[in-house]
């Protein structure tokens, strides 16, 4: 039986791979799932943005999933969110993003994995594909333990092995390197998971085939993994210094310097210091005593939501009620602000449609004044139409799904005054979508809501009376007055 651990030793491990696709979602859930069915209370957290792996580790470890960013967020927050997490738990597994040293573009080492496992002193696992080799996984493995020598490689699961053969020429080949063989694991048919055009198919809309597929995926590692070697790696884990992130009064760390990669290949020029977001203007700090309900959209439709999002409000004073807008006719009793953030509206176009009732809920509560904020798939469902389906018209725009991937992080400047940020409002945030919306940004009546200045200029979203809309996936922990500032207007509105 595992035994409890003070949240800031607390034994962790880091589930990296050479490149996408090469079974870290399988290990690293797998791996949720096994320790969590010996008894361990198992932390679940997914290296940069992604919504959709972070559900699947909840179902294996009946923990909320927790992201973490360093674009998003920053470094000087990886630490303080990781223990905010990982409060109570016994272990915590941290599944990689890309490849181990795959960041933002152009900006080193930056939200990459291998930046994460160093901000954490956790060791990491290098899960690799070798389905098409035999003696040159040494060679890809050699490479990957030396390009950083902060980065610790503490072992290796082979994923996709053919036979017991193929297994042997393998572990032969790894002797040399050094790497100790933690797992391997072969096809099984049971555990895949089915994608559409932005990843896997989230587990709200799969669930009882997600819970199956979780189930196949621990009993794989479970049995083709040495889980007491990989339980005493992540109690080498080195001690955190920072404190635990807190959604009311946590004052971050100065900003950390990026580091340059490590290893042989040169690193990039030094560049100025992250900007640190601030916190909007004008906030009321008295009258917090009583709620005021916010409606927080959630169901099949809409699964995209940091979790700290809801903590911030709450901490703000906030009663979050999150609804369905694929089954509930009505927002929550009392609804004084709306919170739409990602998810899937394309695939429910029509459902959503049919939902006349709510449509003209949302209508009408955006044209009372009420504060509403809109990401993404909340922007598509706030528009006239989507793919010709009426959509709520709360902005008079249209929206279409098209063949084209947007994605990327992005640089942002609040353009001026909104429900959520005040003009000048520095933060990042996330683009990942197929859909377009014609016109892009707010024009007359309504106004842009974002200047973009990285990858390239221009503006976009909508910001109209107390609507605030956007493609851009942002995470609030980086910018906690964003949820104050909200609920404010909420209050006073």
């Amino acid at each position: 039986m595992p035994s409890g651990a003070g949240v800031a030793s607390v034994p962790r491990l880091v589930i990296a791979a050479p490149s996408s696709g090469s079974g870290k979602t399988t290990v690293a859930t797998g791996l949720m799932a096994a320790l969590a069915g010996r008894g361990f209370a198992v932390s679940p957290h997914k290296v940069g943005p992604d919504y959709i792996d972070p559900g699947y580790h909840a179902l294996a470890t009946g923990r909320v999933g927790r992201n973490l960013d360093a674009y998003l967020c920053g470094p000087e927050l990886i630490g303080p969110l990781f223990l905010h997490g990982a409060r109570g738990c016994d272990i915590a597994v941290v599944e990689g993003v890309m490849g181990l040293y795959d960041g933002a573009a152009g900006q080193g080492e930056l939200a990459s994995t291998a930046q994460v496992a160093k901000l954490l002193r956790a060791p990491v696992v290098l899960v690799v594909d070798a389905s098409s080799q035999s003696r040159s996984v040494a060679a890809l493995v050699h490479g990957f333990v030396t390009w950083d020598p902060e980065v610790r490689v503490g072992g290796v699961i082979l994923n996709k092995v053919a036979s017991d053969r193929h297994e042997a020429l393998l572990r032969e080949a790894l002797e040399a390197v050094g790497v100790p063989v933690l797992g391997v694991l072969r096809r099984v048919p049971q555990v895949d998971t089915p994608a559409r055009h932005l990843g896997l198919v989230p587990v709200a809309e799969r669930r009882s085939a997600a819970v199956e597929a979780v189930a196949a995926m621990g009993a794989q590692v479970a049995a083709g993994c040495d889980l007491e070697a990989l339980v005493a790696l992540a109690r080498g884990a080195g001690v955190l210094s920072c404190a635990a992130w807190e959604a009311e009064g946590f004052s971050p760390p100065p900003p950390l310097p990026v580091p340059n990669p490590g290893g042989s290949a040169p690193g990039p020029p030094d560049r100025p210091e992250r900007p640190r977001p601030r916190t909007p203007d004008g906030l009321e700090e008295t009258g917090r005593s009583s709620k005021v309900t916010v409606a927080v959209a959630g169901g099949a439709a809409f699964t995209f939501s940091y979790a700290e999002h809801a903590e911030l409000l709450t901490a703000a004073g906030a009663e979050v009620v999150v609804f369905d807008p694929l089954r509930d006719e009505s927002l929550p009793e009392g609804t004084r602000g709306l919170v739409v953030g990602g998810g899937f509206p394309e695939v429910y176009a029509a459902e959503l449609s049919a939902n006349e009732a709510l449509r003209e809920a949302v209508a009408g509560l955006a044209l009372s004044g009420a504060p509403v904020a809109a990401e993404c798939a909340g922007l598509l469902y706030l528009c006239r139409e989507l793919d010709g389906r009426p959509m709520c018209g709360v902005l008079d725009a249209s929206a279409r799904m098209t063949g084209r991937l947007t994605l990327g992080y992005r640089e942002a400047v609040a353009v001026g005054d909104s429900v959520l940020a005040a003009a000048g409002l520095r933060m990042r945030g996330h683009e990942f979508h197929r859909t377009v919306v014609e016109p892009g940004a707010g024009s007359g009546a309504a106004a842009p809501a974002w200047g973009l200045h990285a990858p390239d200029r221009r503006v976009e979203g909508f910001v109209q009376r107390n609507v605030h809309a956007s493609y851009l996936h942002t995470h609030w922990a980086g910018a906690p007055g964003v949820a104050r500032r909200f609920v404010e207007r909420c209050r006073t509105s």
